[in-house]
């Protein structure tokens, strides 16, 4: 979940963050500049007024940049429509590809991964997200790997989070990663991450191979194999939204702790507490919100699904919202291919005559062009067929 739309000063109300070592910044449009009382979160230290700006000070010398935090309007409408699967349903082959097609996101019931893994591990991730900042900074800065405070990615986007992300192939070996099991191993022990991306692994190999029945895509492992690889380019994330109490300075505004984005790689799998925060962007391009569900998961279609199924099924445009008074901790395991494997539409799905309506690439250069791009940018528009008919967003 790595890229985001340049803020427009005009529509947007925000927050202006200045870090030690940097001048004073003052921004045009100061009228719609908010000021705020003092932060009590210990996510953000303290700052002091001024006119146009808020200052904040942060604690880590790895986050000196000055950061825009993006607001928008508020949402009321709680999606009731999420489609529901039942991993041991009969029909679940079809309603997961009719979830797909029609809203690129699901929820799944009755997976079959305990409860002990998802309180166990987010128990253990609060214990690293409370710890001294200087503690946490010790996993960081991300390359991309490791721990990430607001900065997400390198192209300007900032967010209310901060978040470790880690490798999941043990063919390659993460120094970030073996950080933070190094120096905080009575706290984060690494058994309590292994213990729930194994089983949630194997949860997605079966629920990519019930897609590739309900698609009649032959052979059956052609998409679960990609990520069974070893050389699989997948990645876990946990992310940590702290309360925003100040919320109601913001005029009936939200706060935005990850901005809207499609996945990049072929499945999304999502766990959560039970705060709410995470929206989709439907059809129609409206934002509804997702109520919570702790004991679920919910399952993102990303784009290089989107391309292998040559827009049958479309990637989510998805993000997270600030609480006011509740944490959000969510886990999300990102299931990606080899770097060399070629991304094209998969033959036993194109009709005849059918062409495909993207250019071919490999993940290497998908995702070098991805991280390239500002978080909320249509990335696969670059690899569009200008001729034929194109996917659109």
């Amino acid at each position: 979940m790595i890229f985001m739309h340049a803020l427009s000063y005009l529509h947007f109300p925000f927050f202006v963050f200045k870090y030690h070592q940097f001048p004073p910044l003052h921004y045009p449009f100061s009228s719609i500049c908010l000021c705020f009382p003092l932060f009590s979160s210990s996510f953000f230290p303290p700052f002091k007024r001024k006119e146009e700006t808020m200052v904040v000070h942060s604690q880590s010398a790895a986050l000196d940049h000055c950061s825009l935090i993006k607001t928008c309007k508020p949402t009321t409408s709680v999606f009731k429509g999420i489609p529901v699967v039942d991993l041991r349903d009969p029909e679940a082959k079809t309603l997961i590809v009719k979830a797909c097609e029609e809203y690129g996101f699901f929820k799944l019931v009755n997976h079959g991964v305990p409860m002990e893994f998802f309180t166990r591990l987010e128990a253990e991730a609060l214990k690293f997200f409370n710890l001294p900042q200087s503690d946490k900074d010790k996993a960081g800065p991300p390359d991309p790997f490791g721990y990430g405070v607001k900065k997400i990615g390198s192209n300007g986007d900032v967010g209310w989070v901060e978040y470790l992300l880690l490798n999941t192939n043990p063919q390659i070996t993460s120094l970030k990663s073996l950080t933070v099991f190094r120096e905080t191993p009575e706290i984060f022990r690494s058994s309590a991450v292994n213990d729930y991306i194994q089983a949630v692994k194997r949860m997605t190999f079966e629920v990519v191979e019930l897609m590739a029945d309900g698609l009649k895509i032959e052979p059956r492992d052609a998409l679960s194999r990609l990520l069974r690889d070893e050389k699989s380019d997948s990645c876990f994330r946990l992310n940590h939204y702290p309360p925003c109490p100040e919320l109601q300075a913001l005029g009936g505004r939200n706060l935005i702790g990850f901005g809207e984005h499609t996945d990049p790689q072929i499945i999304s799998v999502l766990r959560s507490n039970n705060t709410s925060g995470l929206q989709i962007c439907l059809r129609d391009k409206t934002w509804v919100s997702v109520p919570p569900d702790q004991t679920s998961f919910f399952i993102n279609v990303g784009d290089a699904l989107q391309v292998m199924t040559n827009g049958r099924l479309r990637s989510v445009r998805h993000r997270v919202l600030a609480e006011s008074m509740r944490s959000r901790v969510s886990m999300i395991y990102f299931g990606g291919p080899p770097l060399s494997e070629k991304i094209v539409p998969l033959a036993s799905l194109m009709a005849k005559g059918e062409e495909s309506l993207y250019e071919e690439f490999t993940w290497w250069e998908y995702k070098t062009s991805a991280y390239k791009s500002r978080l909320g940018d249509y990335r696969l528009g670059l690899f569009e067929k200008k001729t034929g008919g194109a996917a659109g967003q």
